[in-house]
């Protein structure tokens, strides 16, 4: 009985690229192809008859986090395997409480991806080395790292204005005139600024605030 998958990206060149890596192997028969959370579950009301799934993470309409939990609910005996381009913490801490069975990277070959599938049908859970690596810090901390996941970073108005001025490349004695503060307030600031966004320099800071729609 060949193993049963199927393959839910929203690249259809990825989606093609992982089942030409299946293809090597005749235990393994790719029943469909879905672009995102609602489609694979539309396509599991007419076939959940399926082993395991290869879910991608970032998809419009439902993400891979959303489509895994959804499955897992009703499908528990489908196996899922997250196959995604990012090794982000947070993701990799969401698809496990989601109930993911593994997290490979897509750039992985086709022999371990293989290997993957066979020891997560038997009970295992397939990583890669350096995301299991991760899972271990996470496991370790989860306190820690959900109170950052929940935590929004909040800036107060003046720290904000402190980096907006940052960002237009002045230096702290020209922000310490333009805000009448004296430069070590700026300095305490910037200090205070860099600990809430957790970096190390300005580039950093100014790019995580826009990230977060601070600036």
């Amino acid at each position: 009985m060949p193993i049963k998958i199927a393959i839910v990206d929203d690249n259809t060149f990825l989606q093609k690229a992982i089942q030409d890596k299946l293809a090597f192997f005749e235990d393994i028969e790719t029943k469909f192809k879905a672009c995102n959370g609602e489609d694979l579950l539309e396509k599991l009301e007419k076939n959940h008859n399926l082993d395991v799934i290869l879910m991608d993470i970032e998809m419009p309409k439902m993400n891979g986090i959303e489509a895994t939990e959804a499955v897992k609910n009703k499908y528990p005996q489908i196996k899922i395997i997250m196959l995604t381009v990012f090794d982000n913490d947070e993701n990799i801490f969401k698809s496990i409480k989601a109930g993911a069975d593994g997290y490979l990277l897509k750039e992985v070959n086709p022999g371990e991806l293989h290997n993957a599938i066979i020891e997560t049908l038997n009970g295992g859970a397939a990583m890669n080395p350096s995301i299991a690596l991760k899972t271990l810090k996470l496991l370790r901390n989860p306190i820690d790292f959900e109170q950052k996941c929940e935590d929004d970073i909040k800036l107060t108005s003046r720290e904000v204005e402190v980096l907006e001025q940052l960002s237009k490349g002045l230096n702290y004695n020209v922000i310490a005139d333009n805000l009448f503060l004296s430069p070590s307030t700026v300095r305490k600031h910037i200090e205070n600024i860099y600990k809430k966004l957790q970096v190390h320099n300005k580039l950093e800071a100014i790019q995580k605030a826009k990230n977060n729609n601070l600036i």
